[in-house]
């Protein structure tokens, strides 16, 4: 993250940024569409607000960026209608490889789960007013950085805005790469727990997790601990006591918050309705080191009414988001739309 102390300082470096108007960011590309008879701007002509968003079609993956480095992208905004968040998949590449280092549905990597639109007011993250989808995570690169949004539908989306910042600059020798992905996973009494991360191979950290709960059973849900594995450990080094524990909260929640390094945005539960909970945690101030592999769980856990814990069948999903060397370990094959669809 940014050093406030040292905002005042200079350093050899260039800024650049893509949108619709400049899809590559470079100087002096941007504002050269001309308007057609049906265009807003066509009384203005070019150089005005010609082309400000694009369509991503049906069935296809569209590039958003493909970048020259080195470099560090520094800020990422999106908006678009709430029917893509689950149905358009983000992803993201680093130096030529060809398996994504990020791999995560729309609003799952924004903090908007479930095919929903709420606000979050995070660091790293935040959802503004109306559906203003803001990322502050730097995520550098060495040779080249590929975005790409694929509309998994078999329509049209239109009107999808972007804006993807970057500066080009020399890089540290310890730099790591920015690495997210999605999971999904019914949890049961034999097996009462879901994998947040797996199988991740070399040296780095662990900066966040985001959850969406989908609650199966009456009555309390977040018992389970979240534990972390590190280095090939067979017992958890690091065991946060209670769910909402390790979001920031305790005794329940009891009601949202969301604040900047953890949040407890949404709580869904009406008559009819499937209870729905979304939490995140960024590990900002306090990442978790690994040098050789981690693995991440989160336990579901009630109460039976004799006061011993219940072992719960929920619906969990859930994004991590880690830096860490490259090559990584190729990603688990992503669940269809079918399977990704919420209750």
């Amino acid at each position: 993250m940014f050093d406030f102390g040292r905002l005042y300082g200079l350093e050899d470096a260039e800024t650049f940024s893509i949108s619709a108007e400049n899809p590559t960011g470079e100087r002096d590309r941007g504002a050269l569409e001309i308007p057609g008879p049906d265009n807003p701007a066509r009384r203005l002509g070019k150089g005005w607000k010609v082309r400000p968003c694009i369509d991503l079609k049906a069935r296809q993956e569209t590039l958003l960026a493909d970048i020259e480095g080195p470099g560090i992208i520094t800020y990422i905004w999106i908006t678009v209608t709430e029917k893509a968040y689950r149905t358009c998949v983000l992803r993201m590449y680093w130096d030529d490889e060809t398996n994504p280092s990020v791999e995560v549905p729309l609003g799952d990597f924004f903090v908007n789960p479930f095919g929903m639109r709420f606000e979050v007011n995070s660091l790293p993250v935040c959802v503004n007013p109306t559906g203003g989808f803001n990322c502050y995570w730097p995520m550098p690169f060495r040779k080249r950085a590929r975005i790409t949004i694929e509309n998994q539908t078999d329509q049209d989306v239109p009107h999808f805005f972007y804006q993807i910042s970057f500066v080009r600059k020399k890089l540290e020798e310890d730099v790591a790469y920015f690495h997210s992905q999605w999971r999904r996973s019914m949890t049961s009494r034999e097996n009462p727990q879901h994998v947040i991360l797996d199988s991740v191979e070399g040296k780095g950290k662990y900066v966040g997790t985001v959850v969406a709960w989908e609650q199966l059973s009456n009555g309390w849900w977040g018992e389970g601990e979240v534990r972390f594995f590190i280095d090939g450990e067979q017992n958890p080094s690091i065991c946060y006591t209670g769910t909402e524990d390790y979001f920031g909260g305790a005794w329940c929640f009891g009601k949202t918050y969301s604040t900047a390094f953890t949040g407890y945005p949404l709580w869904l539960k009406s008559e009819g309705q499937i209870p729905k909970h979304v939490m995140y945690r960024w590990h900002i101030a306090d990442p978790i080191f690994f040098k050789k592999s981690l693995k991440v769980i989160v336990q579901a856990l009630g109460w039976w009414p004799d006061g011993t814990y219940q072992p719960l069948t929920d619906d969990i999903t859930t994004v991590a988001y880690w830096y860490q060397t490259e090559p990584h370990v190729l990603f688990p094959k992503l669940l269809n739309l079918e399977k990704r669809w919420p209750r």
